[in-house]
């Protein structure tokens, strides 16, 4: 019974920060929801100059910081034609075709305003077009606007962030879907983790930090990595499993369901390779807590990892992630069970930190 009141409540937070919204650069929405679930737990919020929110649950320990980034991949309103209709830039890494025919947010100064995103219909395009995906350069905003002037009296201009249009949805099995589990998934870990760790007596000093702009440079880790000097990091995050059709375990041998995912190295070794303290320390946190957990060896993208670990004379950094399918779309897919057993390894690793560094 008191597994499934967790999977509730964190159902329940997931629902929350996934249906808010908040791309790189525009994270104010987010850090206030996660500022005020935060606060009860530590002795110190602050937001600092970038806009990363970091709280402090002060100890006499090691100095241990849990990084989440609050942003998601999103568009910017590049300019308005004289038709009313909005043409944008990616804000992070989109594959274009996930994007023809969504539904939007385009966030004016005036408050949200609808759109759609179109393309010219396939029954005028010559054979060879038919053919060819649809760049996002072709595509463009449709607000219902019947001019210019006429989108800029409903707030929006050049700049104005634009977020997906797509709620939280429970799935069978313990699975829900959602757009911006990247990395909403991990702020709800945060969240969780701090409420857990104020009901324990720790000697680590944690800094529990909600990071901007990961999405487009890793800059909020850098900055606030800087600012903080932890004596460890580490990053918390989603990754891609190989457990579905389109990819093959060689991509991947990670699955949904099979727990927490420790990262040795990301990005062929370009990002991060973790710090082997670091790596012992979480294997042998989950073999002793029987926790199940996956490694992660991966050719593709990185984390806030990367950033934190260079930063000064470099910080020993590790990154947990979540197992997610679909990542960078606005059908995301991961399994509650995989958040709460990251939780409970994040928990562990916390409370031993002082045995390791």
């Amino acid at each position: 019974m008191e597994n499934i009141k967790e999977l509730e409540v964190i159902q329940k937070s997931l629902e929350k920060f996934t249906n808010a919204h908040g791309i790189s650069g525009s994270e104010s929405e987010i850090r206030k929801l996660l500022e005020k679930e935060l606060e009860p737990y530590v002795d110190q919020v602050r937001t600092d100059t970038m806009g990363n929110l970091i709280a402090t649950r002060k100890g006499k320990g090691p100095s241990v910081m849990l990084a989440a980034h609050m942003d998601e991949i999103g568009l910017m309103v590049k300019y308005i034609d004289e038709n009313g209709f909005l043409r944008f830039v990616k804000i992070g890494g989109w594959f274009d075709q996930t994007l023809l025919n969504q539904r939007v947010i385009v966030h004016g100064s005036h408050g949200s305003v609808v759109g759609v995103i179109g393309s010219k219909p396939p029954h005028v395009m010559k054979d060879e077009d038919r053919k060819k995906p649809v760049k996002y350069e072709d595509m463009f905003i449709d607000i219902g606007a019947k001019d210019r002037e006429d989108a800029e009296k409903l707030g929006v201009e050049t700049g104005t962030s634009i977020s997906v249009d797509r709620e939280f949805v429970p799935l069978a099995n313990g699975k829900v879907t959602s757009k911006a589990f990247d990395n909403r998934a991990g702020v709800v870990i945060l969240i969780e983790v701090m409420k857990r760790l104020s009901e324990l007596k720790i000697e680590a000093n944690v800094y529990a930090v909600g990071t901007v702009q990961e999405e487009v440079g890793l800059k909020g880790a850098r900055t606030s990595a800087f600012g903080l000097i932890p004596d460890i990091a580490l990053a918390v995050d989603t990754t891609i499993p190989g457990d579905h059709p389109g990819i093959t375990k060689l991509d991947s041998p990670l699955e949904v369901g099979k727990g927490p995912v420790i990262t040795v190295a990301d990005a062929s070794g370009r990002g991060l390779i973790a710090h082997p303290q670091v790596l012992r320390w979480l294997k042998e946190t989950a073999r002793d807590a029987e926790i199940p957990y996956q490694l992660g060896v991966g050719s593709g993208g990185t984390t806030d990892a990367t950033a934190i670990h260079l930063t000064r004379e470099g910080i020993p950094t590790g990154t947990v992630s979540v197992p997610t399918r679909y990542i960078h779309s606005p059908v995301e897919v991961l399994d509650l069970a995989d958040i709460r057993a990251c939780v409970d390894l994040l928990v562990k690793a916390v409370e031993n930190a002082d045995r390791y560094f």
